[in-house]
Parts: C-alpha cells; structure tokens; sequence
C-alpha cells in the first residue's frame, strides 16, 4: 500500500476517515518537518527510522501509512504545537495505529523513537510478521 506524505490530520482521531469494516486500521507518523538546509528532516531518529518504514509500509500487502510533518525546531518545541497538544505526540518519530472500537476511532498502539527501529515492536504494532522486517 503507498506511503503517503504531508498528511494533514483533521481535528481529532474521530474525524480519520477509516472504513467501518471491524479490522480497518490506519497509521499515522509524526515525523520532523523537512531542514530547507539539508533536505532531510532535521531529527537524527526521524532520519534513522525512514528507511524501516519504508521497507515496513512499501510491499502490496502492508497497510497505508501517513506522514505527518510537526514543524520545524522551534514549532515543535513549543507547548502550543497542535500535535503535542491534540494528538498526545510527545517525541519524534512516533508511529500510532487507530482503529474503530465501538463504533469510535481510537489510538490502539504506539512507537515512540527508537522503538521503531526494533522490528519485533513494530511487527507487533502492524500485527503480524513482514517478511521486509
């Protein structure tokens, strides 16, 4: 499935438009905004984990994954981010899988960092094994 980058989340994790099926999931990354000076995001553990997210989310079988892009140093460090202050982010990169229980869409797991590096975790995030891990 592809890999979509710049997503713009909407106002909260209810309004994700994610089908009503029972096993319907969608992934969303809050990664570092990309430097204007070297053209790679400007977080070394944003840059390390890329890579393992691409060779996680690239084959035909993987679920989509959105990009989401929190800012710049100086908007991600402040309180008033919206994705600090709406969507519980707390470092990047963190990768979080939302499904619909009862009828609501909720965060069901998350990678924060280097856990996403670890491919146990994310096999586990994903729910199964990748043969790309």
């Amino acid at each position: 499935m592809p890999i979509f980058d710049h997503y713009k989340v909407p106002s909260s994790a209810q309004a994700l438009p994610l089908p009503e099926e029972p096993s319907a999931k969608t992934f969303i990354c809050f990664i570092a905004s990309t430097d204007p000076k070297t053209n790679q995001a400007w977080c070394p553990d944003v840059r390390a984990a890329l890579p393992v997210l691409k060779r996680a989310f690239g084959g035909e079988t993987a679920p989509e994954l959105r990009y989401v892009h929190v800012g710049q140093i100086p908007e991600w460090r402040s309180s008033d981010n919206v994705y600090r202050k709406k969507w519980g982010v707390k470092s990047v990169p963190t990768l979080a899988r939302y499904e619909r229980i009862d009828g609501k869409v909720q965060e069901t797991g998350k990678l924060e960092e280097g856990e996403i590096l670890d491919s146990k975790k994310l096999k586990s995030l994903l729910g199964g094994s990748l043969a790309a891990l």
